[in-house]
């Protein structure tokens, strides 16, 4: 997700205990790179990320509620992605905005 959509942002605090979590439409892919192959490290998020209903949402959409675990792939283990910080993205995104706004118009 973050690799194809350049205006998304991420957290990036130092991760914590917590286990990231991914929906059902997100399940099994990297959330670095949306690779789905070669799982390695499960992704650790910061406190202020796992607090409350964030802890249990999908650290990719944000819109899904977290059903399993989410990890790293190989490849991103190996260019040290995962020492980068929480993957958690914090905004939807401009297209997805723009989605709502003008649905929202239409059904006006």
């Amino acid at each position: 997700m973050s690799r194809h959509q350049f205006d998304l942002v991420m957290c990036m605090n130092q991760p914590g205990t917590h286990i990231g979590l991914l929906c059902e439409k997100c399940d099994g892919r990297c959330p670095i790179c949306d690779s789905q192959v070669n799982p390695k490290y499960k992704v650790r998020i910061c406190d202020s990320c796992s607090f409350g209903k964030q802890g249990t949402s999908c650290i990719i959409c944000n819109t899904g509620k977290g059903v399993s675990e989410a990890y790293y792939c190989w490849e991103g283990c190996k260019l040290e992605k995962n020492k980068d910080g929480c993957p958690k993205i914090l905004n939807i995104g401009s297209n997805k905005l723009e989605r709502h706004f003008e649905r929202k118009a239409i059904e006006s």
